[in-house]
């Protein structure tokens, strides 16, 4: 099914930089196709600073516009919720939606082609909100070589194929498929790729792993200061930002005995082999629309859904290869930190370097700021819905048979795409004690129910000069209003909402990697147990 490697590199270089036009000036709607990267971390695009080869994302940033306050929710499910509802997960219903109208519904409503692939990590099916089409996973992640069984296809039952079966290659097949049944309909299309893939377990394919071996074996250390000096040769903040430095809990990679090395190298191998196939289908896919002369009206906007994730839950398979039988591997804490360069912190945490994700925008015939700029205004994943209703020039709903639809929480950022700053607004987090609130430059934020620490991020982006105890009335203002939104706005269950921790605890947690003697650590240690996809109760990894 692939296609010969012919437009999306061609019909960029015939494209002239920076000759844009308004979203009015197309004479069609446009069509638009959002893509969810699963655990990717701020810094693991090469547009973003990674040593990976990422040529088809770092060709749509070089002709679009990256975002360096893109936020999500700093978990899987949670960020699905707000990128389909444009809500905070509570309000828009948590994994039920039961309080929104989807932007499958809200763009179908509007006469708009709608399809999915890959992980769905909600409730009932895709096809029951709004989507036409649907192949994917229900699961909240997937092994990449043999599936499990919540695969569908439009609400039915899929059998994974035994041989010659990749996840992020499937994903890519269907949504070919998808897109030429809305051609053949003479329809605009919206398609929404939620690729599994960085997620564990880290399996990628042979050619691409082998691709990357020996690259990592310098270590996280000098891997982390490369991706530093690129980020500052990229200008992707606007002033120096000074980066978290290597927190207690990671050893130095010097330190490390060779056998432990040996298998962190190994690790973040199969992680960049993966990363590599994301944006090589990636470029399948944009290929396609390019040939389907599709590409200048179509709005592409990638995201990830959470920061790269630290937890090391089940390593089977260790000695061998990754693309081998019976290999389950996790990315580990060390990377992690790498993945999120130069934040801190990780994947559940509400510190940037859990919320922030590597974010770009492409569309050349609605979009007028400078071809590869970046676009300094905070944004969340709650601007999505918004965002591409106004661009398809259709009305959000606000009623929806069998639901009771909760207020939009975002805002449309076709204002950001001309190159205009919108006003400063409150935007709010929450996963169990893990939460922050930020109004404009001031970010209020929590680790695991510890008190709260309060950060100028227009000063301090990698927050690292707490400010709570200096600013006590700010710190308690900025508490009184997490709690009200936390109530009012984003509907959470009271148990939720518990009080702080008096007293700080260590800045840890258990599934992080743990650096002992090599002959100690737990090779084959088997998977922490799920927590419960209640309501209440957040599920998934």
């Amino acid at each position: 099914m692939k296609l010969p490697p012919l437009t999306f590199l061609t019909v960029f270089a015939l494209l002239i930089p920076g000759v844009f036009c308004s979203a009015g000036e197309s004479a069609t709607k446009p069509n638009i196709l959002v893509i969810l990267a699963d655990d990717l971390g701020f810094s693991d695009l090469g547009c973003f600073g990674a040593e990976i080869e990422t040529p088809n994302l770092d060709r749509l940033a070089a002709r679009g516009l990256r975002f360096s306050q893109l936020y999500n929710t700093a978990k899987c499910q949670t960020s699905r919720v707000s990128l389909l509802t444009g809500r905070y997960p509570y309000q828009g219903g948590f994994m039920s939606l039961k309080r929104s109208a989807t932007v499958a519904e809200t763009l179908s409503s509007g006469g708009h082609f709608t399809a999915m692939v890959g992980k769905w990590h909600l409730k009932g099916q895709p096809t029951d909100f709004g989507f036409r089409r649907f192949f994917g996973h229900l699961s909240g992640h997937s092994d990449y070589f043999k599936g499990n069984d919540t695969f569908q296809l439009d609400g039915q039952p899929w059998k994974v194929p035994e041989q010659d079966f990749h996840l992020t290659e499937a994903n890519v097949d269907f949504a070919l498929q998808f897109l030429a049944e809305a051609r053949k309909e003479h329809k605009p299309w919206f398609l929404y790729v939620a690729f599994n893939a960085p997620h564990s377990p880290l399996q990628p394919l042979e050619q691409d792993y082998r691709k990357y071996l020996g690259r990592y074996d310098v270590g996280w250390d000098v891997i982390r200061n490369r991706r530093i000096a690129k980020q500052a040769k990229l200008g992707l903040f606007d002033d120096e930002v000074t980066p978290c430095p290597r927190p207690d809990h990671i050893p130095p990679w010097d330190s490390l005995t060779d056998e432990q090395r040996n298998w962190e190298a190994r690790r973040m191998t199969a992680y960049a082999a993966l990363v590599d196939q994301l944006d090589r289908e990636t470029g399948r896919l944009l290929d396609n629309i390019a040939a389907a002369g599709e590409l200048e009206n179509t709005l592409v906007i990638f995201v990830s859904d959470n920061g790269s994730s630290p937890f090391d839950r089940r390593n089977t398979g260790r000695d061998g290869a990754p693309f081998e039988s019976g290999a389950h591997w996790t990315l580990g804490t060390g990377w992690a930190w790498v993945g999120n360069t130069p934040f801190r912190l990780y994947k559940q945490n509400q510190f940037e370097g859990g919320i922030v994700s590597p974010a770009i925008i492409h569309w050349p015939l609605g979009l007028a700021a400078d071809a590869g700029s970046v676009a300094a205004a905070p944004a969340h994943l709650i601007d999505i819905l918004p965002t591409v209703a106004e661009a398809a020039g259709v009305e959000i709903p606000r009623s929806w048979p069998g639901r009771e639809l909760a207020p939009l929480a975002g805002i449309s950022l076709l204002p950001v795409f001309a190159g205009k700053t919108p006003e400063p607004r409150t935007l709010y987090w929450l996963f169990h004690g893990d939460r922050a609130l930020r109004e404009g430059d001031w970010k209020l934020v929590s680790f695991r129910g510890n008190p709260w620490e309060l950060y100028n991020l227009a000063e301090d982006r990698t927050e690292l000069r707490d400010l709570a105890d200096e600013k006590p009335e700010l710190r308690d203002r900025l508490s009184a209003r997490w709690f009200e939104m936390a109530e009012q706005v984003d509907l959470a269950p009271a148990g939720e909402r518990k009080p702080l921790l008096d007293t700080a605890q260590p800045v840890l947690h258990r599934e992080w990697s743990k650096f002992k003697p090599a002959a100690a650590n737990n090779q084959d240690a088997p998977r922490a147990p799920a927590a419960t996809a209640e309501e209440g109760a957040p599920s998934g990894t």
